[in-house]
């Protein structure tokens, strides 16, 4: 029988996306003046070619390849922070992201104060949050520092409060950056160790990491991206085993 498009949780439809790099751009006077008739030229770079992805509910999947190889701009895309040149990218459910530490934060607030603004943008209502503030605050172990100015954390504590209101928002689908690579070893596991409790819980993920060992203990299913193109798509273990050969 064959599946619909309701089976799928997230579905990636020939997308392709290119970014205007701008070359000579002058930064002062004199380069002004030199390049004043060549200056702004561009040239197109074209980071994801006709990618064709779907993921159905409550598979966790790694996105994995090299700096450069597209795999940050797909999960951009799936949040809807940009949007393809050509395709289109339907997502089934309520998602939650953790893509840049402290997107949404605002430095000159407090936790507590982030907490409510950070779960806003993912549609909590104020009641809904007040329910959550404890197990949010237990969860990122910032309690003695929930009412400081976000602008003094570390980039360790972002990350602790960025994750704590994520997975405190209910949602179907999670999409997460290199992000958990920020942060004590104790912190990470916890991070990790939740992210299990929420496969077993049936939530669909989309993990971008080149951590192959958390792509191994987590991911049901790896997709290698060389070059803005899929290069391989299947068994998490024969994924990355014929990545490790390809790129060592």
């Amino acid at each position: 029988m064959q599946e619909q498009e309701a089976d799928y949780k997230i579905v990636v439809d020939n997308v392709y996306k290119t970014f205007n790099v701008y070359l000579d751009k002058a930064n002062t006077v004199k380069e002004k003046l030199l390049f004043l008739f060549s200056r702004n030229r561009k040239e197109k770079r074209e980071v994801l070619k006709g990618i064709n992805l779907k993921i159905k509910k409550g598979e966790v999947v790694a996105l994995i390849g090299t700096n450069g190889s597209g795999k940050s701009t797909l999960l951009k895309l799936m949040t809807k922070i940009i949007y393809p040149n050509k395709g289109k990218i339907i997502t089934d459910g309520k998602l939650t992201s953790l893509l840049e530490l402290g997107a949404g934060f605002h430095p000159d607030f407090s936790g507590r104060e982030n907490i409510y603004f950070n779960a806003s943008i993912f549609g909590l209502t104020k009641k809904e949050i007040d329910e959550r503030l404890e197990d949010i605050i237990e969860f990122s172990e910032l309690r003695p520092y929930i009412d400081n100015p976000v602008r003094t954390y570390s980039s360790g504590m972002y990350m602790r409060l960025a994750f704590a209101v994520a997975i405190n928002v209910d949602a179907d689908i999670l999409l997460i950056d290199e992000i958990l690579s920020v942060g004590d070893e104790h912190f990470q596991n916890k991070c990790f160790n939740k992210m299990l409790d929420l496969k077993a819980k049936g939530k669909t993920m989309v993990f971008v990491t080149h951590s192959m060992q958390s792509v191994r203990n987590l991911c049901d299913r790896a997709v290698w991206l060389s070059n803005g193109e899929i290069k391989m798509d299947g068994d998490t273990n024969k994924v990355v085993d014929e990545y490790i050969k390809q790129t060592t």
